[in-house]
Parts: structure tokens; sequence; C-alpha cells
């Protein structure tokens, strides 16, 4: 039996949750987060945000690698995460 983890289409932010935590819960890159749900700011309690479903699979990188190595090209790598930024220790989509 394979586990599956199902990731809701949409979520209501609870009183002080943070977009970080939500990003976090939810293994979502911030950026791609923020982007899918038109912020530049913290979201407000029971707001919904849609969450983006997984264009691939979480990872977290390391120094030296490329975004062209990572997704193939910088164009996809920004598609897959809503950020042209690249470092190590960040959570993107591969």
């Amino acid at each position: 039996m394979e586990l599956k983890i199902i990731v809701p289409t949409y979520y209501r932010v609870k009183s002080g949750q943070t977009l970080t935590a939500v990003s976090i819960a939810f293994r979502v890159p911030l950026p791609l987060l923020a982007r899918e749900n038109g912020l530049s700011d913290e979201p407000f309690a029971g707001q919904i945000l849609k969450i983006p479903q997984s264009f691939g699979n979480a990872y977290t990188v390391k120094g030296g690698e490329s975004k062209t190595l990572l997704c193939g090209s910088p164009e996809q790598f920004y598609a897959r995460n809503g950020t042209s930024a690249l470092y190590p220790a960040q959570t993107v989509f591969v």
C-alpha cells in the first residue's frame, strides 16, 4: 500500500498564522503561494488561500545547484516556484 499525501486546493487561514507557516505546512514555495493569491502582505484570519498543486517534487536546494539543473531552464524554475531566487536550504519544486 502506498501512502499518498492529499493537498487541499483551498485553505482557510487561522488566527495568527503567517504566509510562511502556510507555505511550510503545505510544502509550497513561499513566493509561489504569495503569487497565486495576489498577496504582498500577510493574510488575515479567515482568508481563503488557493494552495497551488504540486508541479513536481519538493526539494531542498544544496550549494552550487542551478535553475537549469533543478528544472531544465530558468523559465521552468520560475513557473514551478514563483520566484527567480535560488539559494541553499530553499525549498523548491523540481
